[in-house]
């Protein structure tokens, strides 16, 4: 008897832990899978790449996409899962759907689970979008007028498309341009000539996205200038590489000499800026801000001018090649920095080898930008008028002397800012197409009342031209 209540007794605790894990495994995933849908417009073209994603705690075993309208339902895709993966994406377009331009339907989207939910058949999903299929895509007209650019150099187009669009702007290589919708309907958009680009390689086009994902390009007509730059030679001393030592080691931390960190920043370090520059050329508003030409720093000489391209030696042996973007421009040791036109800070901080820097949305992607402060008067966020006092000049970052960078960019693209300094310029390549494009900047005149009257240069007192310039020796 003992032993068959021992044996009895130990059958129940089996049967008791198979019963407890059976119940744990069924109730441990109750739920369906998730799904997502890339697209979340109510509009769609038949060749959008669509994504839809399943994920669950337990493996995916299927995801099915079927169209159905009227009464047709079109199977898009099924795919069957055999491995673990508790997540899962797939691609499709409705290419094969036999669907008719504008034609209403539902896209059902089902996935499920190798849980031991519903006795061991899984759990399942189903979401059901309602679409509209749109073939058309949007036609660009552009407004009349020669579009004249010169390398280096800004233009602009104006233009109406003919449906909403998603975005639409000027599409150059690698670089978008973003337009501006305005009162009128029309779209304005400012775009470079990248001072890098060959005049034969220079072809900006017209490109518009609608919400179902229809794309157009084309081509824009523009009369492209050719332009020069000058050649610069620097010497690099070590009283240079000394001065900068503390702030160039914060920079490029490591075991190093004071030559290898100059390099580092001078290289790495300056790209990674730039792209920062474009990533700042995003935060801007589509109204114009700014009015006439903008203001130059007071009483200073140009000690550089925009695209130089700089030959760098030490010990008479040539160590790098860099472009200067921008004017730098000398007046008095921390001289008093304006504001060269109305706009929103959108930065003001430390970066790199512009050291102490401002940079000021003016609207429609048209920025300018301070550098090598030695103070900064103004914080992100801040509205400031043209004129107002921003900073004093100084030597921050990769500088050998006080003075001022000035650059002009257009989404984070710089661009030669002499242009921007130049009211008769602004007024026949600008202001007479914000106002074509029903803008709200104020009409734009040429007078010294709009227009305050730029100091002439102020040449430097030498005595010989030396046959280079020197970072460390002599302020730059």
């Amino acid at each position: 008897m003992a032993r068959s209540a021992k044996f009895s007794v130990i059958l129940t605790i089996i049967i008791l832990s198979v019963f407890i894990i059976f119940a744990f495994m069924l109730t441990k995933d109750l739920d369906g899978p998730e799904i997502g849908i890339s697209h979340t417009e109510d509009t769609v073209s038949a060749t959008l790449p669509i994504t839809v994603t399943a994920s669950d705690v337990s493996p995916i075993k299927y995801i099915e996409v079927v169209a159905r309208f009227h009464d047709n339902e079109i199977p898009v895709l099924r795919k069957e899962f055999s491995d673990g993966d508790k997540t899962r994406r797939l691609n499709f377009t409705l290419a094969g759907a036999g669907l008719k331009n504008n034609e209403l339907f539902e896209l059902e989207i089902s996935a499920g689970d190798r849980s031991f939910g519903r006795f061991g058949f899984g759990n399942k999903t189903r979401i059901v979008v309602p679409l509209r299929l749109d073939l058309d895509k949007p036609r660009i007209t552009v407004k009349p007028g020669v579009i004249r650019v010169r390398r280096g150099g800004s233009a602009c187009v104006v233009y109406a498309v003919s449906k909403d669009v998603k975005q639409t702007g000027v599409k150059l290589g690698e670089h978008f341009f973003p337009a501006f919708r305005q009162e009128n309907g029309d779209y304005f958009c400012l775009f470079a000539f990248p001072y890098y680009t060959e005049l034969k390689d220079y072809n900006p086009q017209l490109a518009a996205w609608d919400k179902a994902g229809n794309y157009t390009l084309q081509n824009l007509g523009v009369n492209a200038m050719p332009a020069q730059f000058k050649t610069d030679t620097i010497v690099i001393r070590q009283n240079f590489l000394d001065s900068k030592a503390l702030e160039f080691e914060t920079l490029v931390p490591g075991q190093m000499n004071g030559l290898e960190r100059f390099l580092a920043v001078n290289g790495p370090i300056r790209r990674a800026n730039a792209a920062r520059l474009v990533e700042l050329g995003k935060n801007t508003t589509p109204e114009f801000l700014w009015r006439n030409s903008f203001l130059r720093l007071p009483r200073a000489a140009m000690r550089a001018n925009f695209a130089e391209r700089r030959t760098y030696f030490w010990e008479d042996k040539k160590i790098d090649e860099q472009t200067h973007l921008g004017l730098d421009l000398a007046s008095v040791k921390q001289a008093d920095v304006p504001a060269a036109n109305f706009g929103t800070v959108v930065f003001a901080g430390y970066l790199g080898i512009y050291g102490n820097m401002v940079v000021i949305d003016h609207g429609t992607s048209l920025q300018s930008l301070y550098s090598h402060l030695s103070e900064i008067r103004v914080q992100a966020g801040d509205s400031v008028k043209k004129g107002d006092i921003i900073g004093k000049t100084g030597s921050t970052g990769m500088a050998g002397g006080d003075h001022l960078h000035f650059g002009i960019l257009i989404a984070g693209v710089e661009v030669n800012p002499q242009e921007w300094l130049d009211d008769h310029w602004i007024k026949d390549n600008i202001a007479e197409r914000v106002k074509e494009a029903g803008g709200k900047m104020p009409s734009f005149e040429v007078s010294k009342e709009n227009s305050p009257p730029r100091p002439a240069l102020v040449k430097p007192k030498t005595k010989k031209k030396p046959p280079a310039r020197s970072k460390g020796g002599k302020k730059k």
